[in-house]
């Protein structure tokens, strides 16, 4: 059974980015012939953990259940709403505090919803950039919905677009394929809450300048 993890930024109730990542789901659900499980991330309950542990640096209890979820995904579908031209701050604290190897090959779909059309570029600008760092693997079809957008067909050809894309790479499994076969040549952090079970010691540099100057040496 295949895993499907949505992350929703959106706080309202209801929620535009909530109305649109179910809809995606929904649709990514049905060209899986129902094989496999969707869960929702909800950004807004986890607000304080995240801030805290952005911080700290450590995760509470449902934080870390979240981050867990993530770990075991399949396929991600990522929504923020769009606040004063840019994703909002609850959306990006929440990466902040993943460890950079979660996301490594997993198929992500990005979308966005906002008040005007204009900001329809911040997921090429911004979230693609943001998940590009996480080594994950963002779809060509992203989905921005502006009030305008609800009742167009556009959307919904959009949508159909980018669900299609997220199940093709899910049933293909093409994250266990590259991370099975090249997790070792990406550079980790070591110990990191993302750790494979097959990462060891050898997976680490240690003859980089930082590590010969962390142990002592030159």
């Amino acid at each position: 059974m295949k895993r499907l993890v949505v992350i929703n930024a959106g706080t309202g109730n209801p929620s535009s980015t909530r109305q649109l990542t179910d809809r995606l789901a929904q649709k990514a659900l049905d060209r899986l012939d129902g094989e496999a499980v969707v869960t929702v991330i909800d950004l807004g309950p986890l607000a304080v953990e995240t801030a805290r542990a952005a911080v700290a640096g450590f995760a509470g209890e449902e934080l870390q259940a979240a981050i867990d979820k993530l770990a075991a995904a399949d396929g991600i579908i990522a929504a923020t709403p769009v606040y004063k031209a840019g994703m909002s701050g609850l959306f990006k604290t929440f990466v902040d505090v993943l460890d950079n190897d979660l996301l490594v090959a997993k198929p992500v779909l990005l979308a966005a919803t906002g008040g005007t059309p204009r900001h329809a570029l911040v997921i090429d600008d911004q979230l693609r950039p943001l998940f590009a760092y996480m080594r994950a693997l963002t779809l060509p079809t992203s989905v921005y919905a502006a009030p305008e957008d609800w009742g167009s067909s556009s959307l919904g050809e959009r949508l159909d677009r980018a669900a299609t894309e997220l199940a093709v790479m899910v049933k293909a499994g093409v994250e266990r394929q590259i991370a099975d076969n090249a997790w070792s040549s990406y550079q980790h952090q070591f110990g990191g809450n993302a750790a494979r079970a097959e990462q060891t010691a050898d997976d680490v540099d240690f003859s980089s300048r930082l590590m010969r100057l962390a142990t002592g040496g030159r």
